[in-house]
């Protein structure tokens, strides 16, 4: 019989795996939609909308299958899910159409709504201490995005688009019938059953769950919505071949992913708090430099006109990108953290809406790049689109939370309850 701490290793580890296979799924068309593009001649909304499709489904399942793991345990629900999704992912394979695409997306999105499931099943396994670090650890799994970047291309390259999807539907499936067997269920962890769904839904009335789905919507859903769509903008910005413009959106998209166990751990130490206004700056900084498209001025000197040119080049392009993939790591580490901290008991519920808002940031976000690129033909409207998102979370909790709390010192003073207290440092 293994020990308790030996189930919690098991758990963490396999709920991991699991959701890494999930999100490399969730994001496939991020690659394999660039042949797909170009076969059916879409334009940039349209593929926007093919890339964004599955995340909409992801996006409204969270809530439900976050109330049942709350109620039935996230082992089962988990392990059901997986198996739903494998002949979906089979039959990209089989499509031809544009709508066949967007149907067989809609199905496949629904294992987007893993995360609500295994953040409340990996986090009930652990001490509160310790969740930050757990839900980091699991959370990782988003590295998924970047693993479809690494795989994808080459099986691309070698068989044909038409041969991934039908190789991740196999992968799904073993690794759907490993984490079954490999991990356990306590009904410890689940609610009462005598509690009904509209007593999980009443904590939705708190104002603090949508200030977190704020949050979330720029360090998930922005995190969701470029990983879906830098490798088509590595390949049309700097002329790159689809591998190498992957393997560079990947520098965005696997620190993202692994770096958020590191979130968790800062966010146990330091709070969820202060590293979420940090998350909040850097992101600010670097997306308002992303944001500067491709300009040419002329000035009149007195030897004549001189004509000037400023564009990022590729490889501090790659670098800003690098920092904000890291800097939302560590953003959705915390975000989730103030949830476990507030909301213990209603952990599923809680990150189902904050996931589903989340989700639908990652949905919205890649249709309005396209959008806007076609109706700017600037590239880069795509960051000033997230440097304005991230403006309003900036705004939002100055308001609420930093006029209550010392940040930008190194007391202990924090925010609880969003701001409506504070706790004095202690000298």
């Amino acid at each position: 019989m293994p020990s308790q701490r030996q189930k919690q290793v098991s758990v963490l580890v396999m709920s991991t795996t699991a959701f890494t296979m999930c999100f490399a799924a969730w994001m496939l068309f991020a690659v394999i939609g660039i042949p797909i593009k170009a076969q059916l001649g879409l334009n940039e909304t349209q593929f926007g909308l093919l890339a964004a499709t599955p995340v909409l489904t992801g996006s409204l399942v969270r809530l439900p299958l976050g109330l049942l793991t709350d109620k039935f345990g996230g082992r089962v629900v988990f392990f059901l899910l997986m198996l739903s999704t494998v002949v979906p992912i089979y039959l990209i394979g089989e499509a031809t159409q544009y709508w066949q695409f967007l149907v067989a997306g809609l199905f496949v999105g629904l294992i987007g709504g893993s995360f609500s499931v295994g953040i409340a099943y990996c986090a009930r396994w652990f001490e509160r201490q310790n969740q930050g670090f757990a839900m980091g650890v699991f959370g990782a799994g988003n590295s998924g995005a970047a693993l479809t970047k690494f795989v994808a291309p080459v099986l691309v390259v070698a068989y044909g688009w038409q041969f991934v999807p039908k190789a991740f539907a196999v992968a799904m499936l073993i690794i759907a019938l490993a984490f079954w067997f490999f991990t356990y269920d306590d009904p410890k962890h689940r609610v009462s059953s005598s509690v009904k769904f509209s007593d999980q839904l009443r904590v939705l009335k708190n104002p603090r769950v949508w200030k977190y789905c704020q949050y979330y919507s720029i360090v998930f859903g922005g995190y969701v919505a470029l990983a879906l769509w830098m490798t088509k903008y590595y390949v049309a910005e700097f002329g790159l071949g689809l591998e190498t413009a992957a393997l560079l959106a990947a520098c965005f998209s696997l620190p993202g992913g692994v770096l958020r166990a590191v979130g968790g751990w800062f966010s146990d130490r330091f709070g969820a708090h202060k590293v979420t206004w940090w998350v909040m700056w850097v992101s600010w900084v670097c997306l308002f430099l992303l944001s500067y498209p491709h300009t040419e001025f002329t000035v009149m000197t007195v030897a004549g006109p001189k004509t000037f040119a400023i564009h990022h080049n590729i490889w501090f392009f790659t670098v800003l990108m690098f920092t904000v993939g890291v800097a939302w790591a560590f953003g959705k580490a915390s975000v989730f953290k103030y949830i476990s901290d507030e909301f213990p008991q209603d952990i599923g519920a809680v990150s189902g809406i904050v996931g589903l808002v989340g989700g639908l940031g990652g949905f919205l976000l890649p249709i309005m790049f396209g959008a806007l690129l076609d109706l700017t033909g600037v590239r880069s409207s795509a960051f000033m689109l997230l440097y304005g998102v991230t403006w309003v979370s900036l705004i939002w909790m100055y308001w609420t939370e930093v006029r209550r709390t010392d940040v930008m010192h190194g007391g202990e003073a924090d925010v609880l309850h969003g701001g409506t207290a504070a706790v004095a440092a202690t000298k």
